[in-house]
């Protein structure tokens, strides 16, 4: 089982953000067939390049591909102008990049289209293919910054969201099966896992009263059998496998093959050196996790325990 003792200076994770080592998708768009040979052939190497050769057909393109990083689009096209296509993408991909290549002194629909925010950048044709490759590499780092921009702040607003569900349920606290699904909820969906289960123990030992979550439906729980599970109970300690198919302790187990779980970190809750419970994150994919998450999980995790001693038989806070 790898990495049982998950170390907070040492975890790097992207759940939501794509693989660095994926290409970019970029559309370019002219209605002549040379140009948007000439465009594929410049840019096929660094990205994956998509080609249309009109804006309604590259509208349609984008219904099908989804958001891309960049468009460039030749200004001066039968029945659709670039400056009105590129509009139209605005409110479905508004992180996309926008590039507009003209033949023409069409100043007042540039301008008009730069000051909305609809194009980054355009240039003259006949192009300097150098002088664009450059562009065209400004205008992909501006949409990764984008990205990771917007992730951070859903990512602060989901940690925010969590934290203020287990603040509610902390000072709630009825009952404990009341807790346990509402904070299994919460986990799933801030560390965007594909099922999570919060179980209670009596006597070092898992009892039926539990919470799970998955936003596919029905979860299944076997952590009474699972290897993490009795580890992380008997020695107290976080454990985790991020990658079961590589994990030759794990990988031949029937709950994992049959579940399709593929990377599983289990963590026990204590309170004032008694355990009340594990919580199971489970995902259908090999991940890691960053430090800030590592660290949300503790902090969480302490809070989860106050909710459930408020509660727990024989636990007075």
């Amino acid at each position: 089982m790898n990495n049982p003792n998950v170390e907070v200076d040492t975890i790097s994770r992207p759940l939501s953000t794509r693989e660095r080592n994926q290409k970019l998708k970029i559309l370019v768009v002219d209605d002549e067939q040379d140009n948007l040979d000439l465009l594929y052939r410049t840019f096929r190497r660094d990205f994956n390049v998509l080609k249309a050769d009109s804006g309604f057909n590259a509208l349609q393109l984008l219904e099908t591909e989804g958001e891309v990083a960049v468009i460039i689009s030749d200004q001066r096209m039968p029945e659709m102008k670039g400056t009105e296509f590129l509009s139209r993408t605005v409110p479905q991909f508004p992180d996309t990049v926008r590039i507009i290549l003209t033949g023409f002194t069409d100043i007042e629909d540039l301008v008009e289209a730069i000051n909305a925010g609809q194009v980054f950048k355009y240039i003259t044709k006949p192009w300097d293919s150098g002088e664009l490759k450059e562009v065209v590499q400004r205008a992909a780092a501006t949409y990764d910054l984008l990205k990771q921009r917007t992730e951070e702040l859903r990512r602060a607003n989901s940690q925010m969201q969590l934290l203020t569900v287990l603040v509610e349920v902390t000072q709630a606290a009825s009952s404990l099966e009341a807790t346990l699904i509402p904070i299994a909820k919460a986990f799933s969906e801030t560390f965007t896992a594909d099922g999570c289960i919060v179980q209670l123990i009596e006597g070092n030992n898992l009892t039926q009263t539990q919470g799970a979550y998955s936003d596919k439906g029905v979860i299944e729980n076997w952590l009474f059998e699972d290897p993490l599970a009795k580890k992380a109970i008997a020695t107290g300690e976080i454990q985790s496998s991020l990658n079961i198919p590589k994990d030759p302790e794990l990988n031949g187990l029937a709950h994992y093959q049959a579940t399709g779980v593929q990377a599983h970190l289990i963590i026990p809750i204590i309170y004032r050196q008694q355990m009340l419970g594990v919580l199971s994150l489970q995902w259908q994919q090999p991940c890691s996790l960053r430090a800030d998450e590592l660290k949300l999980i503790h902090l969480s995790v302490e809070l989860i325990a106050i909710a459930l001693s408020s509660s727990y038989r024989g636990i007075g806070v």
